[in-house]
């Protein structure tokens, strides 16, 4: 009997691994949703095949013993649980089953670390983010679909920009200070992550602008944060905004690696920059920040964590050192995190009883000190907007005042030229 293959944890994968918290799991959702309803015979026979395309999916933390250098991930032949479960319906179902994203992560020691819950016409995607991401998951739900409706789900192209060569982030403001935290608004006294899912307009950009629609979001976000700590009562004593971005790389059809696979760059504002006189300006700024962060060559966590993941002691040790240099950086942790997957590249066409994806949200962690995150696509020509916030910072209430700023500031950004 041939042993399972076993590849060593990658950087983010054992970084996440050391800093698990029960009170507040390291989640992704995707949610899907669809017109039409699915058969669950069908549906689960096209999962488990779209899971054999991509084997990586497959996988499970292998044993061993406390003393080992590394973590491992066994990938499996098939899966050890069942993966796709249909819940019943109600008036409830869909909000319950979000719940359960958010309170629940799939155990890394059952292959594969995913759950897939339909809800009607809902297909709701749980990941635990030590083993996978967003776009990975996504990749394989596309093969799914292909499996199930019999219509082609590849990606579409990209959209076509010149080559610009490396450059070095302009008028960019220091990052020696710690940034701005978000304001605390009323904590829900309940642990763990809550979220509100939006569908907004696409904001308009005139054609030839200098900016994307991701430079847009990302002044929204800013501003947004700005204006509820003014409201808030933050400190005050101004500090920069620091707002993480994912950046994936990765290629968009079936030789997509599965794993985590994003690099993450922070993208700074000073607070003068927020008293929004021109912006027009604003956003070119913005646009050349971004645009100089993604050129540059960077580790996905930085050089720092190659280091803390490095076997030169046992896991538990290191897993020690990294969650206490994990707390003496907390005040260093940016602002909050926007994900802006952007124009989802797939049709998600499911055939003709179910039909193709009208709508798709992400939503990724949001644990202290951060305590927010901003997470985006488009579907159908609408915006799809999911704020996550930690319960220990905010409220249901608040998030549905930080989705009316969104909504507010992302209108101001259509400018014209």
């Amino acid at each position: 009997m041939t042993a399972p293959v076993r590849i060593p944890f990658p950087v983010v994968d054992e970084v996440s691994r050391h800093c698990l918290q029960e009170e507040e799991p390291e989640t992704v959702h995707i949610e899907v949703h669809l017109p039409g309803p699915l058969d669950r015979a069908r549906l689960r026979k096209a999962f488990l095949e779209a899971l054999h395309r991509h084997p990586r999916i497959l996988m499970r933390e292998a044993r061993g013993p406390w003393y080992r250098r590394q973590y491992e991930w066994e990938l499996t032949a098939e899966p050890d649980v069942e993966v796709v479960t249909f819940a019943p319906p109600g008036p409830r179902a869909l909000l319950d089953a979000r719940t359960r994203a958010l309170a629940a992560a799939p155990p890394l020691s059952a292959s594969p670390p995913i759950r897939l819950e339909v809800v009607d016409s809902v297909l709701l995607l749980t990941i635990n983010h030590t083993a996978l991401d967003g776009p990975a998951c996504l990749r394989v739900l596309a093969t799914a679909a292909e499996l199930y409706g019999g219509r082609d789900n590849a990606p579409a192209a990209p959209p076509t920009r010149p080559a610009e060569p490396r450059q070095e982030p302009p008028d960019t403001p220091a990052g020696w200070s710690p940034p701005a935290r978000v304001a605390h608004g009323t904590p829900d006294p309940s642990p763990g992550n809550g979220m509100l899912v939006a569908e907004l307009p696409l904001p308009h950009r005139p054609k030839g602008s200098p900016y994307t629609v991701n430079d847009q979001l990302m002044v929204t976000t800013a501003l947004t944060i700005a204006h509820w700590n003014r409201e808030h009562g933050a400190r005050p004593r101004p500090r920069p905004l620091r707002i993480t971005m994912p950046v994936d790389d990765r290629p968009r059809d079936t030789t997509m690696p599965i794993g985590n696979g994003t690099r993450l760059v922070e993208v700074p504002y000073a607070p003068g920059e927020l008293d929004v006189t021109d912006m027009p300006a604003l956003l070119r700024r913005t646009a050349d920040r971004t645009r100089a962060l993604k050129s540059l060559p960077r580790p996905q966590l930085g050089h720092g964590a190659a280091l803390l993941t490095a076997p030169w002691a046992p896991v538990t040790a290191r897993a020690a050192l990294t969650r206490t240099l994990r707390r003496a950086a907390a005040p260093w942790t940016s602002t909050t995190l926007l994900s802006n997957i952007g124009r989802i590249p797939y049709p998600l066409d499911f055939g003709d009883e179910a039909g193709r994806a009208h709508a798709v949200w992400f939503s990724a962690p949001a644990r202290m000190p951060r305590g927010l995150t901003v997470t985006t696509a488009s579907t159908a020509g609408r915006l799809h907007l999911a704020l996550r916030w930690s319960k220990a910072l905010l409220s249901h209430g608040d998030g549905a005042h930080l989705r009316d700023l969104f909504e507010h500031y992302l209108h101001t950004t259509e400018v014209t030229p």
